[in-house]
């Protein structure tokens, strides 16, 4: 079963996040993917929490697309926001933000961004049949 797509709109607002979380398990259900479940929400809040906490007021929604293709599981937030593009931090141990994209990088085989009109996309990868 290769070749899936779910992109859905979310309001850029606090309970958008659980919202997205709640939309990829649902969908990784529907799709017999139980197993990256855990990985998948988690990378989806930290991705959609990005949205909400650094791209207030540039925009009214951030879209979720999963999309499945050729033994990947591809995770995808867009956003408006455009000026400043997210870095991978290395916070000190009694910094209280910062961890985000370490914790996608931990999860992913592979992740990035890429600019889009206006805005940018974050992604991720999850390989479909890893252990």
């Amino acid at each position: 079963m290769s070749g899936r797509t779910n992109v859905t709109r979310f309001r850029v607002r606090k309970d958008s996040v659980a919202a997205a979380r709640h939309h990829v398990r649902d969908t990784l259900i529907e799709w017999r993917l139980g197993l990256l479940v855990e990985d998948a929400v988690l990378i989806t809040s930290e991705l959609a929490g990005n949205v909400v906490n650094h791209a207030k007021g540039m925009g009214d929604y951030f879209e979720l697309a999963i999309r499945r293709r050729s033994g990947v599981l591809i995770l995808e937030v867009a956003d408006s926001y455009q000026w400043q593009m997210p870095e991978l931090q290395k916070p000190g141990p009694d910094d209280i933000s910062g961890r985000g994209l370490l914790i996608v990088d931990a999860l992913s085989e592979n992740w990035g961004i890429r600019p889009r009109d206006p805005g940018k996309t974050v992604w991720a990868h999850l390989a479909v049949n890893r252990i």
